[in-house]
């Protein structure tokens, strides 16, 4: 609800004060005196429209569902729109675009003006009716909620199956490609210091037969070892020394032709070539425990991508099951939802007669499933659908529609009308002013109106005036009402009769 509006440098407007009280707000004048400015300047505080007033400022009480991530919301907040080289936006003092602003007010603030032709979308009939079923019936309730919930992981489930299928050929490259690196590794067999041990091999094979050349000039030096012994026991000296240093030569010695032996049976081209190999792996892989590490982990990749085309085996069943338990829930939703509609029609008829209408009727046609269900919704009356309703009757069933649905709303909010009352007779007007008083039940309305009917229903009358190119609001008394009611009926210089009949609306 709008508690306070304040406006500064609107056009013709110096400055605009006025608190406001709940039910039904009236604003009239004449023609030219700036009802819609006043209006259409306090919408743009909401994020409708442009905002033409220097400052524009709204004390509203917090919507009971009002919810923001950014902001923390006391019990009244301010809105404000502040025009300067371009119009800035805040809420409670703190910068908001002019977009995010409507998105959080657009479900508490409704603007219907006479040319205005939505609110007949399927969404809103569906809305509508489910309104009244969830404020009544607890097993429609129940059925919704687990319809929604179920039909949301359906999306989800649907999303990521559609996501693998987008991918699938993007994963069949990987799987290919993974293979192929675990197979590159795997087919050589790389073992953790093979690649020092390599290089011992391939340094002793190039210095091998200079070693046996010089092991066979060598070995010339156990022919004097005997001589050698011969000259320590003639000098009786130990010659344990000489002998353990001899014996642990020709062992060595004994080493190095078997080391020898070996090497001759040793590949050297097959060596070179692995050395080659186990480099290239170094050089890709950093090491060998990398190339074996990055090995296990592309297995684990492997069988992650093979788990992918499980996962859409698995996806593609469950949606499969799923779809048809949503279409179960699906048509007891519709069938409760027809059976409501019917139940609508009635009290719909009554109002409708009242506007002078012809009765209407609710037509379901079946769609593919979505979150709403399979619903389609629309209206027929005598055969014409909302579209091609002319504007007057458009409006009258809308407001007809609203006041049915009000036992389904909890918090209507604020409901802004622009000469929704234009362009009818006086029964139609007077059933318009009653479905507008109804609705005020429940919602804050403002309405600019030039309909005696309606003003006499107003909680509070804004009178809007222009004197010397200079405009103003004024909260017209008990007194100012029959005076401006009067001249909607009498024009500027009402008679007695118009007064007296103005005097009677108000009674």
């Amino acid at each position: 609800m709008i508690n306070r509006v304040f406006l500064k440098n609107l056009i013709s407007f110096d400055e605009v004060e006025v608190e406001l009280e709940k039910g039904l707000v009236v604003l009239s004048g004449p023609s030219g005196a700036g009802k819609s400015l006043f209006m259409n300047s306090i919408l743009s505080t909401f994020g409708y429209g442009t905002a033409e007033a220097k400052l524009c400022e709204v004390l509203l009480t917090k919507p009971k569902r009002l919810k923001s991530e950014a902001f923390e919301f006391e019990e009244e907040i301010t809105l404000k729109s502040i025009r300067k080289e371009k119009v800035r936006y805040t809420i409670d003092g703190q910068n908001i675009s002019k977009k995010a602003l409507n998105e959080m007010f657009s479900p508490f603030v409704q603007f219907l003006s006479v040319r205005d032709k939505s609110g007949f979308e399927s969404s809103d009939l569906l809305k509508l009716i489910d309104n009244e079923l969830l404020a009544k019936d607890k097993s429609f309730k129940k059925l919704f909620k687990e319809y929604k919930s179920r039909y949301a992981n359906y999306k989800i489930k649907l999303n990521q199956l559609e996501k693998i299928k987008a991918d699938e050929a993007k994963i069949l490259e990987l799987i290919e490609f993974t293979e192929f690196e675990i197979e590159k590794i795997e087919s050589l067999k790389p073992m953790v210091g093979e690649d020092e041990e390599l290089l011992k091999v391939k340094q002793q094979l190039s210095r091998i037969d200079k070693v046996n050349e010089a092991l066979e000039s060598a070995n010339g030096i156990f022919a004097f070892e005997e001589s050698v012994s011969e000259i320590y026991r003639l000098l009786e000296k130990d010659d344990s020394m000489f002998s353990e240093m001899m014996n642990q030569l020709r062992a060595d010695f004994e080493d190095i032709e078997s080391l020898s032996d070996e090497l001759a049976e040793v590949d050297i081209e097959a060596v070179l070539d692995r050395l080659e190999k186990i480099s290239s792996l170094k050089n890709r892989y950093g090491s060998i425990e990398e190339a074996i590490a990055y090995a296990e982990l592309k297995k684990k990749e492997l069988a992650g991508y093979k788990n992918i085309e499980a996962d859409k085996s698995m996806l593609e069943s469950f949606l499969q099951m799923e779809i048809s338990e949503l279409s179960i829930l699906a048509g007891q939703i519709s069938q409760a939802r027809k059976v409501k509609a019917i139940s609508l029609e009635k009290p719909l008829k009554k109002y409708l007669a009242e506007l002078k209408l012809p009765e209407v009727n609710f037509i379901f046609t079946l769609q593919g499933l979505g979150e709403l269900g399979q619903d389609v919704v629309e209206i027929n009356m005598n055969g014409s659908t909302a579209s091609k309703l002319s504007g007057g009757e458009f409006n009258r069933v809308r407001l007809a529609l609203m006041v049915v649905a009000l036992s389904g709303v909890k918090e209507g909010g604020v409901l802004i009308l622009d000469e929704i009352d234009a362009n009818v007779s006086g029964d139609e007007s007077i059933a318009i002013a009653n479905m507008i008083s109804k609705l005020s039940a429940v919602y804050q309305i403002f309405a600019i109106s030039h309909q005696a009917h309606l003003a006499s229903k107003a909680n509070q009358h804004l009178l809007v005036s222009k004197v010397k190119n200079k405009s103003k609001v004024t909260l017209l008394d008990k007194e100012g009402q029959v005076a401006e009611i009067a001249r909607i009926i009498g024009g500027e210089k009402p008679n007695e009769e118009a007064l007296l009949f103005a005097k009677k609306l108000l009674i």
